[in-house]
């Protein structure tokens, strides 16, 4: 089947229909879907004079910020690939992904400057364009080493139509968190996005014309393809902040009437910490909230507030949805993921196995439908250590399925704990200890231990003035937990790690208690 569902394509025709319309709201310029389009067409005249045409790849670094859509639209204009990157990344690991996509132009902000043009000559890339749109930094940064993409653009003639795209065709590589190992280049095609897009239109409660805002990094596949991506191919608006702050967050939901939004949990507890933010979030008909398990009781508190978490479950390989809690049922199963999405399949099985296990059972999640990634690019190896036989998509999560259908996620496998030859989820103690007075962030790994294996244990942040000791975690928690889940150990940081997408870092923590 031929369809044409390039994201370029469809910002084109909302150029065409309703030109004047705001696409896009932020610090460094608004623009409506008239100068989006134009500026995506001269983009893609510029990248075409440096060799792009499709299937190449295009690499992005920066923050959050309207190149980065133009640059992703001009992109796909093409039929090249986008590849954003994580802004967080050292010069080594920026080079293993630039590498390893074979990306041949990058655009960047000059704050990256000095890391790019470090490895540039250990990668495949031959032109380096500077973003100057950024409100906050020097226009002159690096401009003597790199072209001036904006002023390149602005000279440029308009590229003609967007290049057809159709459900198999790459659209972007992302690069995972390399919390297992070498990050793995995650291949979406226009397919998984557009079918990702069509579950969350078919679940969520999202209207065409809605402000979503965009306050999680946008090279997060939850932050892109949730509601900021689908935004622009419906016509609705999205509010770009370079980073996430909780006040400024709420100040943008009041004064821009937003309705829809993505949210890791870190983000949660920053704006509980806010004194009035529950009456500037009513506004919100949408909080989609993944990444992690929220847990329980925050849950509840937001709701009795008025403002329902939908929790959700997924991956990059997903693009990113597989499961969502419906808004109707956030007090009926708090914790849980929610139920697949509508063209999404999701069971659970036997990690050993690969047997269909029973509700109730807990095993490992596995994903199949028109939104789970083809693969991991030129990583054939890694592929198919993810792929079974029929297809199914093997997560690497434990979790359960209710008896009502209801999927609840317990943990990574890699993280599981053996203790004395039983099994300890690090993510059940967690929001256990979540919930102990006096301890704002909280993590549980498994060190080795001669006598048990491996041993529990806790890594606390304690609120302003507070006390935690390992008497009173266990205290607490052993009134819900069985006693061999307790932690022995107790360490106390000030700042807990957090990879970029807001996941706990486990190898970093791991890292801290070995010095």
């Amino acid at each position: 089947m031929h369809a044409d569902i390039n994201p370029a394509t469809s910002v084109s025709r909302n150029a065409k229909y309703f030109r004047d319309s705001s696409a896009l709201i932020y610090a460094g310029g608004n623009l409506t879907y008239g100068e989006l389009e134009d500026r995506a067409a001269r983009a893609a005249s510029v990248f075409a004079e440096h060799g792009i045409a499709a299937g190449d790849r295009v690499a992005y670094l920066g923050m959050n910020s309207s190149a980065y859509i133009v640059t992703m639209l001009a992109s796909m204009r093409l039929g090249a690939i986008y590849v954003p990157l994580n802004f967080r990344l050292t010069a080594p690991e920026l080079r293993s992904a630039l590498q390893h996509s074979g990306a041949t132009v990058l655009v960047g902000e000059g704050a990256y400057v000095d890391a790019i043009d470090e490895i540039k000559d250990q990668t495949a890339l031959k032109a380096l364009l500077l973003v100057d749109d950024d409100p906050e930094a020097p226009a002159q940064a690096g401009r003597r080493r790199w072209e001036s993409w904006s002023e390149l653009t602005k000279a440029a003639t308009a590229w003609g139509p967007a290049i057809s795209r159709d459900f198999d065709d790459p659209a972007v590589i992302l690069f995972s968190s390399g919390s297992t190992g070498r990050p793995k280049g995650i291949v979406l095609t226009h397919g998984n996005l557009w079918w990702n897009s069509l579950n969350t239109d078919l679940r969520m409660d999202t209207q065409r014309r809605d402000v979503t805002l965009a306050g999680a990094p946008l090279f997060h596949i939850g932050a892109l393809n949730s509601f900021t991506l689908r935004s622009l191919v419906r016509g609705g608006t999205v509010l770009i902040r370079r980073r996430f702050d909780p006040v400024d967050f709420l100040d943008d939901i009041e004064s821009y009437q937003v309705k829809t939004t993505f949210a890791v949990p870190t983000m949660l507890d920053a704006l509980e910490a806010v004194p009035d933010a529950w009456s500037r979030l009513s506004g919100l008909r949408t909080l989609v909230v993944s990444g992690a398990p929220v847990p329980p009781e925050q849950i509840r508190r937001f709701a009795e507030r008025g403002v329902p978490i939908q929790q959700a479950w997924g991956a990059t390989e997903f693009a990113p949805t597989a499961t969502h809690m419906p808004v109707e049922a956030t007090l009926d199963k708090p914790g849980s993921a929610g139920v697949p999405m509508p063209y999404t399949e999701v069971r659970v099985v036997d990690p050993a196995t690969g047997e269909f296990v029973e509700p109730g059972t807990p095993g490992e999640l596995v994903v199949r439908g028109p939104n789970v990634t083809p693969g991991y690019w030129e990583d054939s190896v890694a592929t198919a250590a993810v792929f079974d036989d029929e297809g199914w998509f093997h997560s690497g999560d434990i979790g359960y399925e209710d008896e009502d259908g209801y999927f609840f996620i317990i943990d990574r496998i890699k993280d599981v704990i053996i203790t004395g030859g039983e099994n300890v989820y690090p993510a059940e103690v967690e929001r256990v200890l979540r919930a102990v007075p006096g301890v704002s962030d909280v993590a549980v790994v498994g060190m080795p231990d001669r006598e048990w294996g491996e041993t529990v244990v806790a890594v606390c942040c304690p609120t302003e003035g507070a006390e935690v000791t390992l008497e009173r975690v266990r205290e607490y928690a052993g009134t819900q937990i069985a006693r061999y889940k307790l932690p022995r150990r107790l360490e106390i940081v000030a700042t807990m790690p957090r990879n970029a997408t807001g996941k706990l870092d486990k190898p970093g923590i791991r890292a801290l208690l070995h010095k």
